[in-house]
């Protein structure tokens, strides 16, 4: 059966996305990034909250994922803290200057892991040559990649998704971006085995008082007074369906 996995930016949105079916969470800061990893005190929060398995983000900044030697050892400082708070994988990936993977570092991080789970993000749609990045990931032992197969959403990248699930059965290949309630059908007739969606949705900040000439953000059109979370119904009806789907 297909598993789940929700990626989720706060600890109210991890209690959501269970309580609805979801298999996995990934766990995130910064939605408006694509992603970063949480503070220290989400992931305790988080640790305590959930039951199922829980996959936090190492990412150190948003933009590429060519990353200078502090900024890297920041990522392993970050791993070990993951370890040590007991977390079973966490979700990564480095590339090279050229856009291979960059095998030296992702070596550091799998010794780092030290058995834990370590999916290989959508760094992986940003890499020359998928095919030869994904042989590299499997000598590394890397348990899954994350991919919209080189496209802006899984659905237009599924010619690529399919090609690389018919490849050996590790790495897992997880199809996310943009998968929703009304296209996951076409993943689960694909035979793709792990399915990633934020199932998310915009809503407006509790606030009353705004100052509307006045911005926190460098992009000065972002709304900040806009909060990203978890559709619960959205979970459920793809639990549903991954449930009742036959091959």
């Amino acid at each position: 059966m297909t598993l789940l996995e929700i990626c989720c930016y706060g600890v109210d949105d991890a209690v959501t996305a269970e309580q609805n079916g979801a298999d996995r969470i990934e766990f995130c800061a910064a939605p408006k990034e694509g992603g970063l990893t949480p503070s220290f005190g989400a992931l305790k929060a988080i640790r305590q909250a959930v039951a199922i398995p829980v996959h936090p983000i190492v990412r150190p900044r948003g933009g590429d994922f060519c990353y200078r030697a502090d900024e890297f050892a920041s990522m392993l400082s970050d791993i070990e803290m993951l370890r040590e708070l007991g977390f079973p994988g966490l979700v990564t990936g480095v590339l090279t200057e050229e856009g291979g993977v960059d095998v030296v570092r992702m070596r550091e991080i799998m010794q780092a892991a030290q058995g834990m789970a370590v999916t290989f993000h959508r760094a992986f749609d940003m890499c020359a040559n998928p095919l030869q990045v994904f042989d590299s990931l499997a000598e590394l032992g890397i348990a899954r990649i994350l991919t919209s197969g080189q496209q802006p959403s899984a659905a237009k990248g599924l010619s690529l998704i399919r090609e690389l699930n018919t490849r050996s059965g590790v790495p897992i290949i997880m199809a996310g971006a943009g998968v929703r309630p009304d296209n996951l059908e076409t993943f689960l007739h694909a035979g793709i085995k792990e399915v990633h969606s934020s199932a998310g949705c915009w809503t407006a900040s509790p606030m009353r008082y705004r100052n509307p000439g006045l911005s926190m953000s460098s992009d000065t059109s972002a709304d900040e007074y806009a909060r990203y979370g978890v559709d619960g119904d959205a979970v459920a009806v793809m639990k549903e369906m991954i449930l009742h789907h036959r091959p």
